[in-house]
């Protein structure tokens, strides 16, 4: 099955951002493009923005004029449903509530053929729901843009149930025809992307909730040693408080309030409070005019250990030790095959986050995971209370030895990017096991969907097997309530491991 003929007519229903934004694809792309809404006079305001937004990829040199003029003359307003008998595709992009799209592509099957494509653009509800109620089914597909969607790569092409293959196939091909990165998917609650990325939002909030650190200073540690663009306060307000709790809400509720998605009542507050992010002037930060960016909690200089004792390779942190010799700090190496600690002079130790807490240990200082040890500028610390001021003041030190600046955060489990990254393998691994997508549709969802500096499988090869295994089962032992019990699929991954390496 091939993409859609180019001289295929493409509609757009639901004229919005993304509708214009998806219209402006297809247009682009080279299909005449028929828009309408249900308000009237929208369609015809939004041919005019996306001429204007045409003319400006003139401006800029990334459109010819000519390409210009011709898009403008493929691009017609309509004033009825009637108008989009001859279109080969029919995508919607209005309110997102299920009966509205029901009566919608329900309406639709009157007018166009049965071999028109039907889609939905649907980033929260079932696409089996919304074709449910259509008499052929099976040309029903999702095709989830991602804002804006003349920019943004990623298309998700969701099957529902009742989608038959040449129709998903046929989806597909069209979007990469567009230039799109299509990826396969199947009806899953919030897909790939939406399903996958909730770890990111709602470990950082319980970080929070435990006050154990502040938002400044948890999104500087997702940034500056997890190696994500942005960290999860400053994305949520960016995207709209609102907003990203909703998709929340609504993953959770179709998991049938499973604990793993469960929401946060810090998110809730703050939509309660009217604080909505960027377009309220206020979310987790404040951006009224003349407002100051509060800055991450950062260490005072300290000064470094003269050595360190190394047990073992530091597993996942082993780039560690080459560091540490480059800034002429000794090392001592005892042999530990699985060993991911240093000992400092003062006797106390200095581990990797492995979803323990300094508290049951005497004298530990835990470090958290970085995407890069070489390049990563800020490495966090947990200690507590009674750890000794000297350790902690080794432990600092030797990091800002090696350059990097040092947030000490309170005695949680797993830190932030430790607990963040294997909560994100442990979902990206139950979904590739329940037929939601495969291993490599997953890690470019969340390379391209949310800009990920690696996709979930990436990151679990990097670490090891049984990295992000270890880290939840030790959080499961500590809060039971199944947020952290990794899944099944984690599970048999990390003892295939141990059974290849003759250690179960």
């Amino acid at each position: 099955m091939t993409a859609l003929d180019l001289s295929s007519p493409v509609a757009v229903v639901g004229t919005g951002t993304m509708g214009q934004g998806i219209a402006q694809v297809a247009l682009t792309a080279g299909h005449p493009v028929r828009l309408y809404d249900a308000v009237p006079g929208r369609a015809r305001d939004a041919a005019g923005a996306i001429g204007a937004r045409l003319d400006r990829l003139v401006e800029k040199g990334r459109l010819a004029g000519d390409d210009r003029d011709a898009a403008r003359a493929r691009l017609t307003p309509v004033d009825g449903l009637a108008e989009l008998a001859d279109c080969g595709l029919v995508v919607e992009a209005v309110v997102e509530r299920l009966d509205v799209k029901q009566r919608l592509f329900t309406e639709l099957e009157e007018f166009v053929t049965e071999d028109c494509l039907l889609a939905t653009n649907t980033s929260s509800l079932s696409v089996t729901a919304v074709g449910g109620a259509l008499r052929h089914p099976g040309r029903f597909v999702g095709l989830h843009f991602f804002n804006p969607a003349p920019l943004l790569p990623l298309v998700e092409v969701v099957s529902g149930f009742a989608t038959d293959v040449t129709s998903a196939t046929r989806a597909y091909e069209t979007a990469r025809a567009w230039g799109k990165t299509p990826v396969a998917c199947a009806d899953t609650p919030g897909f790939i992307v939406n399903r996958i990325a909730r770890p990111f939002y709602a470990e950082a909030f319980a970080v929070y909730e435990a006050q154990a650190a502040d938002p400044a200073t948890i999104d500087a540690v997702l940034r500056e040693s997890g190696g994500f663009r942005m960290g999860a306060f400053e994305l949520t307000d960016l995207i709209g408080q609102d907003v990203n709790e909703s998709v929340t809400h609504s993953v959770w509720r179709s998991f049938f309030r499973d604990a793993r998605f469960t929401p946060s009542l810090a998110q809730r507050r703050l939509v309660e409070s009217g604080r909505l992010g960027r377009k309220s002037g206020r979310g987790w930060y404040d951006y009224a005019d003349g407002a100051e960016r509060p800055e991450p909690h950062t260490a005072d200089k300290e000064q470094p250990p003269a050595y360190v004792v190394a047990e073992g390779g530091l597993g996942p942190a082993a780039e560690l030790l080459g560091l540490i010799r480059e800034a002429g700090i000794g090392i001592r190496q005892e042999d530990e095959d699985n060993g991911t600690r240093l000992v400092l002079p003062g006797g106390g130790q200095l581990v990797l986050a492995d979803g323990q807490i300094s508290a049951e240990f005497r004298d530990v200082v835990y470090f958290d995971l970085a995407l890069d040890y070489r390049t990563a500028t800020r490495i966090a610390l947990s200690a507590a209370q009674d750890t000794s001021p000297r350790t902690l003041a080794e432990a600092t030190g030797l990091f800002q030895a090696l350059g990097k600046d040092v947030s000490v955060i309170g005695d949680v489990p797993g830190m932030i990017v430790a607990r963040t990254v294997a909560r994100i393998i442990d979902l990206a691994h139950d979904a590739v096991a329940k037929g939601v997508a495969t291993e490599e549709d997953v890690d470019t969802a969340m390379r391209l969907g949310v800009n990920y500096p690696l996709g979930p499988f990436e990151w679990d090869r990097a670490l090891g097997r049984g990295f992000a295994f270890e880290v939840l089962d030790e959080m499961h032992e500590r809060d039971p309530a199944g947020r952290y019990a990794p899944s099944l699929a984690l599970y048999r991954h990390a003892y295939a491991n141990d059974q290849r390496e003759g250690t179960a």
